[in-house]
């Protein structure tokens, strides 16, 4: 058994290395005894430190969820692997399905639906170099995916996620445990004990299927999910009194008295915030209902057409790896500050890029997580404003939508947008600030 056998725990004379060995559940005591029981006297049921820091911090969920740029309504993907060459980011030869599941993961699950974010083991970083790493994930990241900190910020991501899509690490375990739905992408059995509670667990999750589609796997394991009972009871003895536990032991050791202050643990810090930045080619499907709500859906850098009813368009950002797909796209999107000097006014912008790209209908300058300008080719300048945080590159798309089929600026004025994506239903008031008046960009050819 490994790191539990004689050859790990006993001297050359036989006798145990170590004057305590800490365990964080009997369970692991029992296979100690049954491994090399000679040193079993030095056996310490003592908690789990850093399941402790999970548990307490699981107050703070909404924070590290905004954090990461996860919006009301969204739901946030954790892709995890631990480092083995069976783990999802591993090298099985014809096994390994991170190549053909990382460029869909961001691509197939509708981008104002979820978030996707992944946390690597910090070997995989060092293996590899991060330059690798980044190169590899290049594409997903253009497509929103957010790298987390495999460090300091693995826990919070955890903490937020609401899917783990991993393999037979502890992350995922950590994951089932805090009751947190767990998809399989990569699961070897022979790197387990047979009798271990993670290899119990991996007998019991639900596995994806790499090449099926990936968003009803997503979605069918969200809506069945129940708690595993394994996880949660077998992750530690005693929990929330890990520190405790661990000073009363330390300092039994060391021979002097203990502190009569509170043992505790570090709070876990807030990470940064890092919002999505998808430079990546959103190929839009949007419906009209009767009552003038626009349905949206967008999709990154999709390799095939994620079908679907309703009309498409293409949004594209304007930093986009390849600047020839925005000849092609309906919709331009910039993000950014509305005072940034480097590109003017957002009028100034708009009337720049549907100059350059001919074919354009219509450009949209996003200033926040409620409110974008936009200008139509007509000359018609609009401004957008939600009464809730999220995307106004959807609400952009929303209002071309509406403008293709002819509504009339002014009524929207009236009446505003209504835009659903997924579940999420969000009003937007619409300003017209420039008039309709045909002095704006020239229209592409035959137009």
């Amino acid at each position: 058994m490994f790191g539990l056998g004689p050859e790990w725990v006993l001297s050359d004379d036989g006798t145990p290395i170590a004057d305590a060995m800490v365990f964080s559940h009997p369970e692991q005591v029992a296979r100690l005894a049954e491994a090399c029981p000679e040193a079993l006297p030095t056996a310490v049921l003592a908690g789990d430190p850093c399941f402790d820091r999970i548990l307490a911090a699981r107050r703070h969920r909404d924070r590290y969820r905004r954090a990461l740029g996860v919006r009301p309504g969204q739901r946030l993907v954790l892709l995890n692997s631990t480092w083995n060459p069976t783990s999802l980011f591993g090298d099985a030869g014809p096994e390994d399905v991170l190549p053909l599941l990382l460029p869909r993961l961001t691509s197939e699950l509708p981008v104002d639906e979820y978030r996707v974010a992944a946390v690597l083991h910090p070997n995989v970083w060092h293996g590899h170099g991060p330059g690798q790493i980044r190169l590899w994930l290049d594409r997903a990241r253009r497509a929103g995916l957010a790298l987390v900190d495999p460090l300091e910020g693995w826990r919070q991501a955890l903490i937020a996620a609401d899917l783990v899509l991993g393999d037979f690490g502890s992350v995922s375990y950590y994951a089932a445990a805090c009751g947190t739905p767990v998809l399989l992408g990569a699961a070897d059995p022979d790197v387990l004990g047979a009798s271990s509670p993670v290899a119990a667990f991996v007998r019991s999750a639900p596995r994806l299927d790499p090449y099926g589609a990936l968003l009803p796997q997503v979605e069918e394991v969200l809506a069945g999910h129940r708690p595993l009972e394994g996880p949660a009871t077998l992750t530690s003895s005693d929990p929330g009194r890990s520190a405790e536990l661990l000073r009363g032991l330390f300092y039994e050791l060391i021979g002097i008295p203990e502190p009569t202050a509170p043992a505790l643990l570090d709070p876990l810090p807030l990470p940064p915030y890092e919002p999505p930045l998808r430079t990546a080619p959103l190929h839009v499907l949007t419906s009209t209902a009767a009552d003038g709500t626009v349905s949206v859906q967008r999709f990154a850098e999709p390799r095939h057409d994620p079908g679907g009813e309703g009309e498409g368009h293409l949004a594209v950002h304007e930093e986009t790896l390849d600047p020839g797909v925005l000849d092609l796209a309906d919709v331009v999107l910039r993000y950014g500050e509305a005072d940034d000097p480097r590109f003017g006014s957002p009028l100034e912008w708009a009337a720049e890029v549907l100059g350059r790209h001919r074919y354009a209908s219509l450009a949209a300058y996003v200033t926040g997580p409620r409110e974008c300008t936009v200008l139509h080719r007509s000359g018609l300048l609009l401004r957008l404003t939600a009464d809730a945080d999220g995307d106004p590159g959807a609400h952009a798309s929303a209002l071309h939508a509406r403008l293709r089929t002819g509504s009339d600026p002014t009524e929207l004025a009236a009446t505003g947008l209504t835009v659903r994506t997924g579940s999420r239903r969000e009003r937007v008031r619409v300003r017209v600030t420039g008039p309709r008046d045909g002095t704006g960009p020239a229209g592409p050819p035959g137009s």
